[in-house]
């Protein structure tokens, strides 16, 4: 049961799942050194209101911390923070029970009906080289499944949900007092998932095997890309591929839902409202379909905080 728990966790679902190409970033890179450069901006609206968007991954590891400076001081600016699901919804058993509820086949089908040849016969090669218990996972649903390839690439490579962004400061707001809510609740973000298409569910396994295969490679200039705070780079090697090659499963899990989030956000941009900070998963900002384009579109003013990229030199 805590293998599925730890699947139930919302944390994949940041576009995330960072998804999509998530799995990707989950590779061991050399040892960091120094913070990351955050990937933040600044929203600012009438009077004193303004947000701090910041990019989230959901699993990281203790190299990754401490935060940088900017992001420090966009917290300690911020009366309020703001995630994909709020801390509470976090923690309820009630997250896990309909996850699980919602991945369970009821029909007295078998999973392998839902793939095509080339996927079910991937996903078994791949079940053989990593102990995969296929034999359990033939009652669930392939969006199930797809997480629970995901989470073993991250699991292995040594990233931890308890380490990522959105539970760093989930801590360090109860610590410091200051409230804290969700864009989306339980039934929303289980809602993501049960109400795919088959196509998408097949798609969303078949892009958790293909990143699985890549994840080395493309994990170590996924992640070093993150560090140096690269948005166009993340940009180019994650999001624009995954919208290409698979635009369904795409929009579902991020234009959809940023464009849902837009709203929610413009009342935070409110006279009167202070300083907010919210925390999602970096998918959710980058590109032309982001929320960072999305509000500037809207006539906000909208700036990148980065006292250290001047320093982070782009790879290419």
């Amino acid at each position: 049961m805590s293998m599925l728990k730890r699947l139930a966790a919302p944390l994949l679902l940041a576009g995330g799942l960072l998804l999509g190409s998530a799995a990707a970033v989950a590779a061991a890179p050399a040892a960091a050194s120094g913070s990351p450069v955050p990937l933040l901006w600044k929203v600012t609206g009438p009077g004193d209101s303004r947000l701090y968007l910041l990019g989230s991954f959901h699993m990281l590891r203790a190299d990754d911390y401490p935060v940088a400076a900017d992001v420090d001081q966009a917290f300690a600016a911020s009366k309020r923070v703001v995630f994909e699901l709020s801390p509470q919804d976090m923690q309820s058993p009630e997250l896990t029970r309909k996850m699980l509820q919602a991945a369970m086949r009821t029909d007295g089908s078998e999973l392998k009906r839902d793939l095509d040849a080339p996927t079910w016969t991937k996903l078994q090669a791949y079940a053989r080289a990593n102990n995969l218990p296929l034999a359990q996972l033939q009652g669930m649903k392939p969006w199930f499944v797809g997480l629970t390839i995901t989470l073993g690439q991250f699991t292995k490579m040594g990233l931890d949900p308890e380490l990522g962004l959105d539970r760093h400061f989930m801590t360090r707001a109860a610590d410091a007092g200051k409230p804290t809510s969700g864009l989306e609740d339980i039934d929303t973000q289980v809602a993501v998932l049960s109400g795919m298409s088959a196509q998408e569910q097949q798609q969303m396994v078949a892009e958790a095997l293909d990143q699985a295969d890549q994840a080395d490679a493309m994990g170590r200039k996924l992640h070093d890309a993150w560090r140096r705070g690269d948005d166009k780079l993340l940009w180019t090697s994650m999001a624009v591929e995954m919208r290409g090659q698979y635009p369904q499963l795409y929009k579902r899990i991020n234009s959809d839902r940023n464009d849902a989030w837009v709203p929610k956000l413009q009342q935070q941009l409110k006279a009167g409202q202070g300083g907010t900070l919210v925390v999602v998963g970096t998918l959710h900002l980058l590109g032309e379909d982001g929320v960072v384009e999305k509000l500037r579109a809207k006539g906000y003013e909208v700036e990148r905080v980065c006292t250290g990229c001047a320093k982070a030199k782009p790879r290419r």
